[in-house]
């Protein structure tokens, strides 16, 4: 009776994440934001729902130990969604418009993670590490957003839509390196917080002390080797499976399984936690010789078992673990939400404006780039809850980053839409070659492609009439 409990447990939360979003989607509310909305409902009364379940079966499970099964598929979820997000990445396009892409990367990165640090510091003075990680949150955007509205908008092959996209992808790769560093450091100073996630870096074996300034140093050249050695490792046992085997697409699923993992546990033991590993393990496996014949194919048979499967239930468990709750039960807890709100729009719609000015481009685009860095979604959702885990933010930090991946993912978007229609901007073309265009299949985690607004259609007609 214990394997049947499992699967009705199993079954009943299925439910809720695949019809729950249905129904929102006609409000052009994107997937995971409502998994997460069905995790915060159901939160408060998660061990009465699980507790239920228990005992209408056999009781023989509390709902404890069912909590830790959903936290271990939300752990699977976390692993392949970054895997995922590594195999959007097309390191090619970063050649395509160098100006504007290194300013947008060094600005939408660097005035995002002063405001982060500086906010963080205002709340909690004297803690450090989460400074960083708080500034390393701020800094990551959010490619699952920013390349279906530039798809929609019909500008990925323009001097505007390659430079945004390519400095999005700079920037993440940045703020994971940053993640990376504050969680090595956290792991040292509190041995507790390594249980989180079964740390066996070699880092916490040795006595790093010594090393004193040095440490940051060696362990980006650490990280940095790790990046080189996964994009070798991968390829070249890739290539040997292609030409010894010819294995068919399934086998291919596996072996990109067993390769995601193995580079993770890899990244562990180097101190490199499992979100920055799996992004990697995504970035080489998508470079692989044979990959790319297949790779679309590949890719959305990938995508299918991460976001139908395990995804899901880490957005479900983010939800579940938030207590927006506690933001109401004290002012200065509205006033962290508040400030993570405001610093964030602010400092990177700032950023992007003020890279696109440098750049040459006007005024109304440099607006438009800076709002489509401003949605946060996965990859941030995802380190906060590592951070969470890791006992690096607190439950009231947790909580803004989360009200600010909703507040973020919906409304920007729409308003980007409405500058471009309202003063009908156009963009400069530029030359794509095929091998490097931009042709990644769209994340589940981004907002559904809405029908115009009622606004836009009005206008449309106003111009035709």
């Amino acid at each position: 009776m214990g394997n049947l409990l499992f699967l009705i447990m199993y079954l009943v939360l299925m439910l809720l994440v695949v019809f729950v979003p249905q129904l929102l989607r006609r409000f052009h509310v994107p997937a995971v934001v409502a998994i997460m909305l069905t995790g915060i409902v159901i939160g408060p009364h998660a061990g009465d729902l699980l507790g239920c379940i228990s005992h209408v079966m056999d009781g023989a499970y509390s709902a404890q130990e069912l909590m830790t099964v959903i936290r271990a598929l939300g752990l699977l979820g976390l692993v392949f969604l970054m895997a995922l997000a590594g195999m959007e990445v097309d390191l090619r396009m970063l050649t395509l418009e160098k100006r504007p892409v290194i300013w947008l990367s060094l600005l939408t990165f660097a005035i995002p993670s002063l405001a982060g640090y500086f906010i963080y510091a205002w709340f909690r003075p004297d803690d450090t590490i989460g400074k960083w990680v708080y500034a390393s949150l701020f800094a990551s955007h959010s490619v699952g957003i920013v390349f279906p509205v530039i798809r929609e908008l019909g500008v990925t092959k323009t001097r505007f839509g390659i430079s945004v996209l390519a400095s999005t992808v700079v920037t993440d790769v940045l703020s994971l390196v940053m993640l990376a560093v504050a969680i090595q450091y956290k792991r040292m100073q509190a041995p507790a917080a390594n249980n989180a996630f079964g740390g066996v870096s070699l880092f916490e074996r040795i006595d790093v002390a010594s090393l004193g300034v040095w440490f940051t140093p060696l362990f980006l050249l650490v990280i940095a080797l790790f990046i080189l050695l996964a994009a070798w490792i991968i390829p070249a046992v890739w290539r040997k499976l292609i030409n010894s085997f010819s294995p068919h697409d399934d086998t291919q699923v596996t072996f990109f399984l067993l390769s995601v993992l193995v580079i993770v546990t890899l990244g562990e033991l180097l101190g490199v936690n499992l979100i920055v590993g799996a992004f990697i393990a995504g970035l080489a496996v998508v470079r692989s010789e044979g990959f790319e014949d297949k790779g679309r194919h590949l890719h959305r048979k990938l995508e299918g078992i991460g976001f139908g499967v395990m995804i899901p239930f880490l957005f479900l468990q983010i939800g579940m673990e938030s207590q927006p709750g506690i933001l109401v039960k004290d002012w200065g807890n509205v006033m962290i939400a508040l400030a993570t709100v405001v610093g964030l729009v602010g400092s990177k719609t700032f950023a992007g404006w003020l890279a696109m000015r440098l750049s040459g481009f006007s005024h109304i685009k440099g607006i438009c780039a800076g709002l489509m860095t401003v949605p946060q979604l996965s990859a941030t959702l995802a380190a906060a809850a590592v951070a969470l885990e890791l006992e690096i933010l607190d439950q009231n930090f947790f909580n803004a980053i989360v009200l600010l991946s909703m507040v973020t993912t919906i409304p920007v978007p729409t308003m980007v839409r409405y500058l471009i229609d309202h003063y009908q901007i156009t963009f400069d073309p530029v030359a794509v070659p095929d091998a490097a265009a931009i042709a990644a299949p769209q994340l589940v985690d981004s907002p559904a492609a809405p029908r115009p607004s009622l606004f836009s259609r009005w206008l449309n007609r106003k111009k035709r009439g």
